[in-house]
């Protein structure tokens, strides 16, 4: 683990500009800069984590995802919640977030 401060902590810190969502105590939502959907939005806590298994508090991930639906919810009535986790499930900024992607007309597998 690097001693630098990730890309979410510095937009947290707003050293890096972003499209900011949603923000409280506790979390910050932004607008991923390379969507893969027509919505696509990352829930990211504050309280740093490198991966989501690393939070261990059934209350803190509780809050982690009834935030996620939160979000979500403000900005599609379907969606879809994705984890990429360590290297091998796809994670490439280690800092937990999760995927808020949405904005399909006729599903995630179809052409529009």
């Amino acid at each position: 683990m690097s001693d630098q401060p990730t890309l979410f902590e510095r937009i947290i810190a707003r050293e890096i500009p972003s499209d900011i969502v949603f923000e409280d105590e506790n979390y910050i939502a932004i607008r991923d800069i390379a969507p893969k959907a027509p919505i696509h939005l990352l829930v990211i806590p504050k309280r740093m984590t490198p991966r989501v298994d690393a939070i261990k508090d059934a209350a803190e991930m509780g809050d982690l995802w009834l935030t996620a639906v939160k979000v979500a919810r403000q900005h599609a009535e379907d969606y879809r919640l994705v984890v990429n986790c360590g290297t091998g499930g796809g994670q490439v900024i280690f800092h937990t977030h999760v995927h808020v992607l949405a904005g399909w007309e006729h599903g995630p597998d179809s052409d529009t």
